[in-house]
């Protein structure tokens, strides 16, 4: 079964609103095992929405509409609808009482405003889709086979509405499958480079389906399946997902919903090791996504940010000799960050990091985007070089994660 959604509004068009109803839409049409294949956002246009609800309903077996319910004059859904399927629109005297207290209700004994009494008007054979947090009522009409499905824009009623009344009415003309899925994330490695590794199995795929996604230095690789139960699912995707993990060990770090953070919290849980944080470039980063852990505070001793060269110096113990001779951004000063912090917290490890972050500070020999960062523990000190390109933000989100995946490298 097809589905295809048109989010209405030239407030989309323009750029002041982010579109979260098609993601939502399709996330939980996809749960319910109905394809998307196509999307469309029009503005408050007649023609041109007209126009386009006539090309989805040529191809697509239920349209979901969003946005063009409200009470004015340039809300015109139900009259589009109304239109391209020869639907009268009449008048639900149950829907329009409903609106009637619902502006008593609020306003006291002020009337409803007239332009109000349009939000009661339906194609004639609808079934009224009831908005539990507004008074923009929805509706759902079969046409010739084909579903027509009419939701106000707010998200916040779109979900609500979806979710009680929608998704039921679709899991009844649903094929009966469900989509499984599958996540598994990849650090420290690019989306060329793993895209390489698997080569074969994404050119040999059919169910499940292989796709990879890059955002903010990870990979994620997607394994979708459709099947009868997520258990015969999941069966499916087991042999691929063994396949996947047997290549990629080095730079796996996490299933589905894990953060690269909690896996390391788990795993420093698990060994009962300590850990004392000094960030510079970052500013305190790194801290920021391991106290977003639960838990955190029975590994995590103390962060320092140590920005400038005297708190180097005076919370970590870093040479004057060093800086002078070698720089602040230099192997050798994050070694000393790195051991002066696990030394003075007294911890098993002492993670560090020293960069350019830029847009400014770089030079030929040590440009915008160089970070070193070293993690020291009992037996041995590690020191990495890294050199990014990106905004300034996006250098020390980079660096970051990459300190992260160099303690989860190191706790295995």
């Amino acid at each position: 079964m097809r589905a295809e959604l048109i989010m209405v509004g030239t407030e989309l068009l323009l750029g002041e609103i982010v579109d979260t109803n098609a993601t939502f839409l399709a996330r939980k049409l996809a749960d319910l095992g109905i394809d998307v294949f196509y999307k469309s956002t029009v503005g408050d246009n007649l023609e041109r929405v007209s126009r386009v609800l006539l090309e989805a309903l040529g191809r697509s077996d239920i349209v979901i509409m969003s946005g063009g319910l409200g009470p004015t004059d340039d809300d015109l859904t139900r009259e589009i609808v109304s239109e391209v399927t020869k639907r009268e629109l009449v008048v639900d005297e149950g829907v329009l009482k409903e609106i009637e207290d619902w502006f008593a209700e609020r306003y006291g004994h002020s009337a409803m405003p007239a332009h109000n009494r349009k939000q009661a008007l339906f194609p004639s054979g609808s079934q009224i889709i009831p908005n539990p947090v507004g008074t923009a009522p929805g509706f759902c009409l079969d046409n010739d086979g084909k579903m027509v499905i009419a939701l106000p824009g707010v998200s916040r009623e779109l979900k609500a509405m979806f979710t009680a009344s929608v998704a039921p009415i679709l899991a009844k003309r649903s094929s009966g499958q469900v989509l499984v899925t599958r996540n598994l994330h990849f650090a420290g490695i690019g989306e060329s480079s793993l895209e390489e590794i698997l080569a074969d199995l994404l050119s040999e795929q059919a169910n499940p389906t292989l796709a990879l996604y890059a955002s903010g230095g990870t990979v994620r690789v997607r394994m979708a399946v459709k099947a009868d139960t997520e258990t015969a699912g999941l069966e499916l995707i087991e042999p691929v997902e063994r396949e996947i993990r047997s290549r990629t060990g080095d730079y796996l770090y996490g299933i589905d919903g894990e953060t690269l953070e909690q896996v390391v919290a788990e795993r420093l849980l698990d060994k009962r090791l300590t850990l004392a944080l000094a960030e510079s470039c970052t500013g305190g980063l790194v801290g920021h996504r391991l106290t977003n852990v639960p838990g955190s505070s029975a590994f995590l001793n103390r962060g320092y940010v140590v920005y400038s060269n005297q708190a180097k110096m005076e919370d970590l113990g870093v040479k004057q000799a060093t800086l002078d001779s070698f720089g602040a951004v230099s192997e050798q000063t994050a070694r000393e960050m790195a051991e002066g912090a696990r030394l003075r917290a007294k911890t098993d490890m002492g993670l560090a990091i020293t960069g350019i972050a830029g847009p400014g500070g770089g030079t030929a020999v040590k440009p915008v985007g160089l970070v070193y960062m070293s993690l020291a523990s009992s037996g041995d000190t590690i020191v990495q070089r890294h050199l990014w390109k990106g905004t300034r933000e996006q250098i020390k989100n980079r660096a970051a994660l990459m300190a992260l995946r160099l303690l989860w490298q190191a706790t295995k």
